[in-house]
């Protein structure tokens, strides 16, 4: 970096030398009764938006709690829906969707006598 404060190594011109020393002027002819102060930050601006803010949270809060009761009381079916059932094409082959029913086994009849090692009455 060169004297002038620029990066290139070329020496400055005619024209940068007068604007940098007009900048330096001004800038030292600038005070600080020159300056406006800043105003402080009003109160009144943060509650607004705290206010708006809850107000919106409020309303959107109210707006799923009716859409909820509405869709609870309202959106549901007058009878319970029949359960799902995957559609078979008739005369194809697949297992059965049914629930199997019991066979019935051969039922052997005795009659009652009495075995040898029974008591007799």
């Amino acid at each position: 970096m060169n004297a002038s404060g620029t990066g290139s190594g070329a020496a400055p011109t005619q024209v940068e030398e007068r604007l940098r020393a007009a900048l330096a002027a001004r800038a030292q002819s600038v005070g600080p009764a020159d300056l406006r102060p800043l105003p402080p930050p009003t109160a009144a601006l943060r509650p607004r938006r705290v206010t708006a803010r809850r107000v919106v949270v409020s309303l959107l809060a109210l707006a799923a709690v009716a859409a909820l009761v509405f869709f609870t009381v309202h959106g549901g079916p007058a009878r319970p829906a029949e359960p799902a059932r995957s559609p078979q094409p008739p005369h194809s082959p697949g297992p059965a969707t049914g629930t199997p029913s019991p066979v019935p086994s051969p039922v052997q009849r005795t009659t009652a006598e009495p075995t040898p090692s029974s008591p007799t009455p």
